[in-house]
């Protein structure tokens, strides 16, 4: 089988996933109003959400057992039909607490792309998957730039419901196609024979950084995407005029992670993990640090960097299973590595809500994230630094016993 097609749809499945997360923090900017069903207040809606990011964190975990059980195929089309069905629910919601279970359902059902959507992917792409997990990095950002800037046209030209039923229609198309997929042709079998002995100790400390890492940054990713239309809608619209200018630099600001992701994919085939990751961690806190008092345009500018380097470490992040575990252990470690960050990620909106309706501003939790990003930094000064990354067979000499 061509793994074009599949590629397309994972892809596409990944801007979806992010996509389908980020809906809520821009409709609840046409949402809040008084006679509008849930309430006028920003801060009570959008911790709407927590239910989803928990979910999507907590179903993470079984999904490895259940690739085990009824293969990665059969689960990806799940992700598809029950993603849209659950869509749709959040859209057809009349109550607060129907928005939330139905927001729930979402993050469950788009709990299964990370880990099997993501082995998948590596599966199909053995040769160079910094590349391919970069540019799948750069779909999945593609698709935080678009919630915002589509959400916010989809409010204003149809109302706000139509921004979760639009996404839906699109993942039922998205499904339709992955059932007409033909059947795979045993590329983990061979990946997983092909997959070079690395040492044990080196495994540990690969799997102990990835899991901090993923604690660390789950929160931050998910609540820096969280908050960035408010901050926009914050620092440029001052003026009534600015207000419409709100998403547009929302997704600008998102996009140069974009941008970042596809970049540092092709820097992971070339350089160590570590090598790629440390300069990005060590800039993380002072732009964050910069960005909570950064006045007007200045904030644009500052935002983009912070999503550049919040997404570019996504793709290291991922790479570190694909170098240092083997294919038949990957959707169990991707499974606990996003139970582990979307636990952090389902802090978020609370986090952003709560700070929000105590200072006014969304300073404070920029803070809060800066201090969090110095755990990062220190997960990628204690991981591995090892040239068998980029020529594996180099690790049959390094897992002898004299060594």
């Amino acid at each position: 089988m061509r793994p074009a097609l599949p590629l397309v749809l994972i892809n596409a499945a990944h801007m979806l996933t992010h996509y389908s997360l980020l809906i809520l923090p821009t409709a609840v900017l046409s949402m809040a109003h008084p006679g509008g069903g849930f309430g006028a207040a920003y801060g009570p809606i959008l911790q709407l959400a927590t239910g989803m990011f928990l979910c999507y964190g907590l179903f993470s975990l079984p999904q490895g057992w259940l690739a085990a059980r009824i293969g990665r195929r059969a689960l990806m089309g799940i992700f598809f039909f029950g993603a849209a069905a659950a869509l749709a629910a959040t859209g057809l919601a009349r109550t607060p607490l129907t928005l939330a279970i139905a927001l729930s359902a979402v993050g469950a059902f788009i709990a299964i792309y990370h880990p099997v959507g993501t082995a998948l992917l590596i599966e199909a792409s053995p040769d160079r998957p910094g590349r391919a997990i970069g540019i799948n990095g750069v779909c999945g950002n593609v698709g935080v730039a678009m919630a915002p800037v589509v959400t916010a046209f989809l409010a204003i030209q149809v109302g706000w419901r139509a921004g979760f039923l639009v996404p839906a229609a699109v993942l039922l198309v998205l499904g339709a196609a992955w059932l007409a997929l033909p059947a795979a042709d045993g590329a983990a079998r061979r990946a997983e024979a092909a997959f070079p002995p690395i040492p044990r100790h080196l495994v540990r400390r690969a799997v102990l950084v990835l899991l901090l890492i993923a604690a660390a940054s789950g929160l931050v990713f998910n609540a820096f995407t969280v908050l960035v239309p408010k901050l926009m809608q914050e620092r440029l619209a001052g003026s009534h005029g600015m207000l419409p200018l709100a998403a547009a630099a929302a997704t600008l600001a998102t996009l140069c992670g974009a941008l970042t992701q596809f970049t540092v994919g092709r820097m992971i085939d070339r350089m160590t993990l570590r090598r790629v990751f440390l300069p990005m961690a060590m800039l993380l806190a002072p732009c964050l640090l910069a960005l909570a008092w950064a006045p007007g345009l200045l904030a644009l500018p500052l935002a983009g960097a912070v999503a550049a380097i919040v997404f570019g470490q996504v793709t290291v992040n991922e790479t570190m299973a694909a170098r240092y575990i083997s294919p038949a252990m990957r959707v169990k470690i991707y499974s606990l590595r996003f139970f582990v960050g979307f636990l952090g990620a389902a802090a978020a909106p609370p986090l952003v809500a709560t700070l929000y309706e105590r200072t006014g501003s969304l300073a404070a939790s920029l803070l809060v994230l800066a201090g969090v990003s110095l755990v990062t930094l220190g997960c990628a000064m204690f991981f591995p630094d090892r040239p068998e990354e980029l020529r594996p067979e180099l690790w049959r000499s390094a897992a002898l016993p004299a060594e």
